[in-house]
């Protein structure tokens, strides 16, 4: 077992931490760092239950060893948002009724931040496009779609 001294940045904070080199940062924020927002679904990267921001791009943190993130930065789902209130998206997915059993939820708000970060005004076709890769059993998509098209609106109109 090989480990390796990395420093962090999670939701702008800070952590030095000590890790396996075969550790996967999904473990690490779960377990270590107990943000359990990030879930693990498939464990091989296919539904996105563990998606986070990784240095300004979206990923899929269960296929990420932690060892190789010496110095960057994660925004997971506990970093969204501000502790007297809800993010705009956030916001939006509660009025679209785009959460139900909430298990895909906090990779859905990640992947729409990801995309609003980068396209303030998108198409349906572009939102279908950024959560591809977010799998969801519940709600058949139509209201995150709605969601993501009331948070652009709602980030435009701030």
């Amino acid at each position: 077992m090989s480990l390796s001294k990395i420093a962090l940045k999670v939701n702008g904070l800070w952590h030095h931490l000590e890790v396996e080199d075969s550790e996967r940062l999904l473990d690490v924020l779960r377990n270590r760092l107990r943000l359990v927002g990030v879930k693990e679904g498939c464990g091989t990267g296919e539904c996105g239950a563990c998606s986070i921001i990784l240095n300004g791009e979206l990923v899929n943190s269960c296929l990420i060893f932690v060892a190789q993130l010496d110095g960057s930065e994660v925004l997971t789902i506990e970093g969204v948002g501000k502790l007297d209130g809800l993010h705009p998206i956030q916001e939006a997915f509660l009025e679209a009724g785009a959460v139900q059993c909430g298990f895909c939820t906090p990779g859905m708000v990640l992947a729409s931040k990801w995309l609003l970060d980068h396209h303030s005004n998108p198409q349906e076709d572009e939102i279908r496009e950024a959560l591809s890769g977010n799998l969801c059993r519940c709600t058949g998509y139509q209201k995150i779609f709605r969601a993501v098209q009331l948070a652009a609106t709602k980030l435009r109109d701030a």
